[in-house]
């Protein structure tokens, strides 16, 4: 069992139960899946792109990643319907714990002028969304593999019926806020 999980199950849950009022313990908000999209613009022109974000995303993740294709044809972007324009990610389970666990004490401290992650970013249901704007504060990933910065978005869903009790949870899992 992942450390953080174990923190979760001994620690975090108690105290949640205790922040925020609960009477059972199957009220407390846990983490349910941990989503990676990486979307990329440039797969219309040249289809190599996506392969090399899918590889790195399944290194970062631990995980092969399920390539997106675009629902419909927009002439303006050159995108035609069922072209592959982004690949996805998504972590349940141990995988979701451990990378979490990274992405606390190794990931966040490598960001650029890192001042705490926004509280606008919640969407009204209890789950919270960063941007990325390059995957180089990954250690896994190699710098001189690295041809161009890629973004990716990392989308934390939880079980939490309101913003506060999703913040609250991440907050004790160790995302620093604000």
């Amino acid at each position: 069992m992942n450390r953080l999980h174990e923190r979760y199950n001994k620690e975090i849950s108690a105290a949640l139960m205790k922040e925020l009022n609960f009477p059972n313990v199957m009220m407390v908000p846990k983490l349910e899946k941990i989503v990676i999209n990486s979307g990329v613009g440039e797969a219309t022109q040249n289809i190599k792109v996506l392969d090399k974000v899918m590889e790195e995303l399944a290194t970062i993740s631990g995980q092969k990643p399920s390539m997106r294709r675009a629902k419909k044809s927009i002439a303006s972007f050159r995108l035609r319907a069922g072209q592959p324009v982004a690949a996805t990610v998504t972590l349940r389970g141990e995988r979701m714990y451990d990378f979490m666990d990274r992405f606390v004490s190794i990931v966040i401290p490598r960001m650029k002028d890192f001042r705490g992650m926004s509280k606008k970013s919640f969407d009204g249901k209890g789950n919270y969304t960063i941007a990325m704007k390059d995957q180089l504060v990954f250690p896994e990933i190699n710098y001189s593999k690295v041809d161009k910065p890629k973004g990716m978005s990392i989308t934390f869903v939880t079980s939490a019926k309101t913003n506060q009790d999703s913040m609250a949870l991440l907050t004790q899992l160790g995302v620093p806020f604000r």
